[in-house]
């Protein structure tokens, strides 16, 4: 698997795996095909949500640091010109 989850995480997961088959489905999965099936989440669909994710978090740090750009620009003061 390519994601480090704790187990209880993932037996979380494969339980609502199980659950959804069982309700939508009306088919009972086992532990092994809900681990097989949460793998194959993990590994082929996964990566489109984690690379959306990091995109995301890209364009929320690029909009604080143009605040705090124009937050540092803000607390300049003007130089006057010398009266001598």
């Amino acid at each position: 698997m390519l994601f480090n989850l704790p187990k209880e995480s993932k037996d979380q997961i494969k339980d609502t795996l199980k659950l959804y088959f069982q309700n939508e489905r009306e088919e009972e999965i086992g532990d092994l095909a809900a681990e097989n099936l949460l793998e194959l989440i993990a590994n082929e669909i996964g990566p489109h949500f984690y690379n959306q994710g990091v995109k995301d978090s890209k364009e929320m740090c690029e909009q604080r640091m143009m605040s705090l750009e124009e937050d540092l620009l803000s607390l300049e003061r003007p130089i006057l010109p010398k009266r001598y």
